[in-house]
C-alpha cells in the first residue's frame, strides 16, 4: 500500500488561510503560524462584534425616539408604556426611522399613546 503524502491538502490550507490574511501588515499577511493567529483573533472579534452591533443599534433607536419624543412632552419609557397599552406593534427600528423622517406620523403614534395613558 502506497503511503499518503499530503502536500496538496496542506498547501490548499496554507492558500485558503493567506487568502484570509490578505490585507494583514507584516508577518500576518505571509507567515502561516502568524497569519493563522491573526485571521483567528479576527473571527473571534467579528463574532464578538457581531453581537455589539445589536446593541449598539438598539441604543441608538432608543435615543432617536426619546429625542423626538421629548418634543412631544413625554418621555421615552412613559412613551413605551403608552405604546403597550395602546396595542401599537411597531419595533424600535421602525419608530426611530419615523421619528427621523415621517415626522407627522410619529405624531400621530406619540398622540395614541399619550392616549392610551392613565390619567
Amino acid at each position: 500500500m502506497p503511503r499518503i503524502k499530503r502536500g496538496v491538502t496542506t498547501r490548499q490550507k496554507h492558500k485558503r488561510l493567506l487568502d484570509q490574511a490578505k490585507g494583514y501588515r507584516g508577518r500576518r499577511k505571509n507567515t502561516i503560524r502568524v497569519a493563522r493567529q491573526a485571521v483567528e483573533k479576527a473571527g473571534q472579534y467579528a463574532y464578538r462584534d457581531r453581537k455589539i452591533k445589536k446593541r449598539n443599534f438598539r441604543a441608538l433607536w432608543i435615543q432617536r425616539i426619546n429625542a423626538a419624543v421629548r418634543n412631544e412632552g413625554l418621555t421615552y419609557s412613559q412613551f413605551m408604556h403608552g405604546v403597550k397599552l395602546a396595542g401599537i406593534e411597531l419595533d424600535r427600528k421602525v419608530m426611530a426611522d419615523l421619528a427621523m423622517n415621517e415626522g407627522a406620523a410619529f405624531s400621530v403614534i406619540v398622540k395614541q399613546a399619550k392616549d392610551a395613558l392613565p390619567a
